[in-house]
């Protein structure tokens, strides 16, 4: 794969040159303002970070929120395939990612040499991509999709042409269920949506009888079964604060449970727990990896900086543009939750 994430060069500054005591947030705020930067924090982000930002979100819509400002900089508290979409669609903006190592386990699952080859064994097909993966397998897709679009964008593709989905099987399996149309579907999964049990969820949810599950359509069969609103991030969020209901499950990464606090306070919300009913499992490693230290770092340094070679920007510029392009011709009654 190519290396999008230039880190930062050796004589950078790094967590041990940060003075003891040095206020952070202060530091991060005037270099904002020198720097024209722009702050994206994903919803899946730790809390303070989400608190810093000057805009919290879904991936996509973080990239056009950004790409709608008159920012120099684009700093993507995300992982790496979100501040590649960032690049892809603000090119002449500089784009930084606080952790160069900041990956996902869904674009790991999908390499673009074997996802080639996936393609070429299925030339009829047309090739719908999770926006969940590298820059290289977007470039290889027909047309990109988030969890919030996928279901509209497949009901307008031609029911005579068969559909390639990749790279998460959950995903694609609940959308062929959604849709009634067939897949051939990447074998890729979510290292974090994998992990809740679908008995431990049932054990919960006999101790808290008037809790309402959401889950995340990432997650498995066995887990959406129990669930009471399947939808995106952002759905699951707007789900929890229309809802009359004042105890939630919620079976996605943890961190989403901060703005559901702050949008409805008088509201519990609980963690979907993992095999053992006990581990920390909501948690994604790669979001992890950004801290308050390397947003600073990321500001003082311009780097880790995402850098696309032009003709691969603009390939996978295509596939992203094409799903603009049939979300706008949905009309909003009609798109999903």
């Amino acid at each position: 794969m190519i290396q999008t994430a230039v880190p930062a060069p050796p004589a950078a500054m790094t967590e041990r040159d940060i003075a003891s005591g040095l206020d952070l947030e202060a530091e991060i705020a005037r270099l904002r303002r020198e720097r024209n930067a722009v702050i994206l924090a994903h919803y899946y982000q730790d809390g303070e970070i989400q608190d810093l930002a000057d805009f919290v979100g879904d991936s996509l819509d973080l990239s056009r929120k950004a790409a709608a400002t008159e920012a120099d900089v684009i700093l993507f508290c995300g992982v790496r395939f979100m501040a590649e979409v960032a690049k892809i669609l603000s090119p002449k903006r500089t784009v930084l990612l606080p952790d160069a190592l900041a990956g996902c386990s869904l674009e790991d699952s999908c390499p673009p040499g074997p996802f080639k080859h996936f393609r070429e064994q299925h030339p009829d097909h047309i090739v719908v991509t999770y926006i969940n993966c590298s820059a290289e397998v977007k470039a290889l897709s027909d047309v990109i999709v988030t969890s919030s679009n996928a279901e509209a964008i497949i009901g307008q593709l031609p029911a005579d042409r068969p559909i390639l989905f990749a790279p998460d099987r959950h995903l694609g399996a609940y959308l062929s269920r959604r849709t009634g149309r067939e897949m051939v579907i990447w074998p890729g999964s979510c290292i974090v949506h994998e992990q809740f049990s679908a008995r431990e969820i049932t054990a919960l949810k006999a101790r808290h009888p008037q809790a309402l599950v959401a889950a995340h359509p990432e997650c498995p069969d066995g887990i959406l079964g129990l669930a009471d609103h399947i939808g995106s991030t952002r759905s699951l969020l707007e789900f929890v604060i229309r809802s009359p209901g004042k105890e939630f499950i919620v079976a996605t990464e943890r961190h989403i449970i901060h703005q559901m606090e702050k949008a409805a306070p008088d509201k519990i919300f609980i963690p979907a727990p993992g095999a053992d009913g006990t581990c920390d499992c909501a948690r994604c490693p790669f979001m992890a990896l950004n801290t308050i230290e390397k947003i600073y770092l990321a500001l003082v340094n311009d780097a880790p900086r995402i850098e696309l070679p032009e003709e691969l920007r603009r390939a996978a510029e295509r596939p992203l543009v094409r799903m603009l392009e049939m979300s706008a011709s949905v009309p909003m009654a009609a798109a999903p939750a």
